[in-house]
């Protein structure tokens, strides 16, 4: 059995969202549920009991019939949730007005915003006026290519009021893989910043648009939105107007929320598109809003005034579980730039000058903080931090001890795992529970997970695929010009028929938890016996020499063999002394299978734009195939060191 790192307080588990919503399910429907497990087995085995009691909890704001919450049960997908009820997505994040601040946002230069809910309701208010009076539509499809800005949320609202569809990236994928991601959904109106920033230095964003621009003829207006409003870009081009000329002709009026069916459209995200041209994944209304609810509200315990954060780009499902932090009467944090800018303390000096509640970053950070020898609890404040999440990779054993010995004792570490394909969890967070080492606390309320073996049993305790049996609210409404779901169909429901797989390798702890070790399509699988990643990385990159590894699998000889790849620290380098230690590191803790048969140094790992490391690219450079899709990478420049190399001819 792993570790007890952390146990709520009496005081703590009695004043959580959790324990007054059992406390709702028990007395509405005479049942018993003294603790995580009951609730959340009543919450499979009553799913829409239970979907129902959170909408009454969350205060969801719309117009819902009680005659059915849940429309073809059992098909998946094809089920239908809440099929009679209309809401506005908008109306339910805009719910805060007043003085209290809304969104506080930080760029790594210092340029510094903050909206109260009354500003941004009146942002909101002139945004719809102008972006109506342009011609929007419901079932429009309007884009972000814009960094972490307040501005960034307010158009998304008034994207969503007016029941058009939002759909983002960050301004750092360049022309064709923005090109790869708008081209396929047509927009009609273009929101872009004039720049943002980045380890100091200026990108100036101008050129960029009207590249993009030229090849997005459905694009009838390019609104542009000034990062520093004291010091913008000066806006060119007729096609291109800025934000303040775009709603100077509107004063902020009350907002007319007009109801959309439950499922209208919301979101179209992104899959990562390293393996192709990236799927476009359409999210609806009231499942991204009651999946973030629960989330915010039961999963990880956020209260009205809270202070929440997550560091995220627009171009990660992340930005859009945070924006719906405003349901929960949150105050959010927004930053914009590098984490390590001017050093790995600016996340955790934003925590403290802002009196942070929620703490949320990736796993890699807290590695690379863990790694720069970072003490921040020594040198900041972070008392007012009640919850740390994780989540982009698996948070590995020794990166929860880092979190408790140097950042804060008194936390809840609530790694979390769901993805694009659901924008929400699988498994996340409990409040009302401990926290063991290296496993996520819980699988999430409502999500009737398993783990498959290959022949489609259940099991705990060993590696399998993640899968969900019954449905959820935030399965995609489809895929973008899928009209038979024909696509949809294949990426989930193709290996075990009415079954969500997800394509995680996982195991169901003992303790009701889970650990992650990578993407199944990512095991190795070296004499037949498939090996998650994420074991040899928590075990290699403990070694002081070792900054960074990926590992893929190399076929070879009828069979596959281990290829590890690391990038070393300054003043290291790749010797047989240190490939002795790699070996004997992984044989002593994991099983010989485990050891590499090639280990070899790079200078850099390619990575996706929200942090991930590649290995299905690197496995494809490696064995000479053409990886389609290097603009969906920050760094593609970094696969050209796994290109012919000599060392795996042998």
């Amino acid at each position: 059995m792993s570790k007890k790192l952390w146990q709520p307080d009496p005081a703590r588990i009695a004043a959580s969202n959790l324990t007054k919503f059992i406390a709702t399910v028990e007395a509405r429907w005479g049942v018993s549920c003294p603790d995580y497990a009951a609730l959340h087995q009543w919450s499979v085995d009553q799913s829409e009991n239970f979907w129902l009691t959170l909408w009454d909890f969350a205060g969801v704001l719309g117009d819902r019939p009680d005659d059915i919450v849940l429309r073809n049960p059992n098909q998946m997908p094809g089920a239908v949730f809440f099929p009679n009820a209309r809401l506005n997505f908008a109306e339910n994040l805009l719910r805060n007005r007043g003085d209290i601040p809304a969104l506080i946002f930080r760029g790594e230069t210092g340029v510094k915003r903050t909206l109260t809910g009354e500003d941004l309701y009146n942002l909101v208010s002139r945004l719809t006026q102008a972006m109506r009076e342009a011609g929007i539509q419901a079932g429009d499809r309007v884009a972000g290519y814009l960094p972490n800005l307040p501005e960034s949320i307010a158009a998304m609202l008034a994207t969503a009021n007016l029941g058009a569809v939002w759909s983002s990236c960050s301004p750092d994928f360049g022309t064709q893989g923005v090109l790869d991601r708008f081209g396929q959904i047509e927009p009609k109106l273009l929101f872009a910043a004039d720049q943002y920033f980045y380890n100091g230095r200026a990108i100036d964003c101008t050129e960029r648009i009207d590249e993009v621009c030229k090849k997005l003829p459905t694009v009838q207006s390019v609104v542009i939105i000034p990062y520093d409003t004291e010091n913008p870009v000066a806006v060119k081009g007729s096609a291109k107007v800025g934000l303040a000329q775009f709603i100077e002709e509107y004063d902020a009026v009350e907002i007319d929320f007009e109801r959309f069916e439950f499922n209208h459209p919301l979101y179209i995200l992104f899959s990562s598109g390293t393996t192709g041209v990236p799927k476009c994944i359409v999210h609806g209304a009231g499942g991204t809003l009651i999946q973030h609810l629960k989330d915010h509200l039961l999963q990880t315990d956020v209260k009205p005034g809270d202070r929440v954060f997550y560091f995220t780009t627009l171009g990660w499902m992340m930005w859009n579980w945070l924006v719906s932090g405003l349901a929960a009467e949150a105050t959010l944090l927004l930053y914009d730039g590098s984490p390590f800018y001017p050093d790995g303390n600016s996340l955790f000096e934003f925590a403290d000058k802002s009196q942070m509640t929620h703490l949320g970053t990736s796993a890699k950070f807290i590695d690379a903080a863990k790694n720069a020898n970072l003490i921040p609890g020594e040198i900041h404040d972070l008392s007012s931090i009640r919850t740390l999440m994780s989540t982009g990779s698996p948070l590995v054993p020794e990166s929860f001890d880092y979190i408790y010995q140097n950042i804060k004792s008194d936390i809840c570490v609530s790694s979390i795992s769901g993805g694009t394909d659901i924008v929400g969890c699988f498994v996340g967070g409990n409040p009302i529970g401990p926290v063991w080492r290296g496993e996520i606390q819980a699988v999430c309320l409502g999500m009737d997970v398993a783990v498959y073996d290959d022949g489609g049993q259940s099991i705990v305790g060993e590696l399998g695929e993640l899968v969900c049996l019954k449905p959820f609210p935030s399965m995609p409404v489809g895929f973008w010009n899928d009209a038979k779901d024909e696509r949809y169909r294949a990426a989930y429901f193709e290996r075990f028929p009415c079954v969500w797989c997800h394509g995680d390798w996982v195991a169901l702890t003992e303790n009701g938890g889970m650990i992650i070790q990578g993407r199944s399509d990512a095991t190795l699988n070296p004499g037949g016996v498939r090996i998650g990643t994420a074991e040899i990385y928590s075990q290699v990159e403990q070694l002081e020499a070792v900054e960074e590894a990926i590992a893929v699998g190399q076929d070879w000889e009828g069979d596959a063999r281990i290829i590890l790849f690391l990038r070393l620290r300054d003043g290291h380098s790749l010797d047989d002394v240190l490939i002795d230690q790699v070996k004997t590191q992984i044989r002593a803790n994991l099983t010989p299978r485990h050891v590499p048969s090639k280990i070899l140094a790079v200078p850099d790992i390619p990575r996706t734009k929200s942090g991930k490391i590649t290995e299905l690219a690197v496995r494809d450079v490696i064995h000479g195939r053409v990886v389609r899709n290097t603009e969906a990478l920050a760094n593609p420049g970094a696969l050209d060191h796994f290109r012919d190399l000599i060392e795996l001819r042998s």
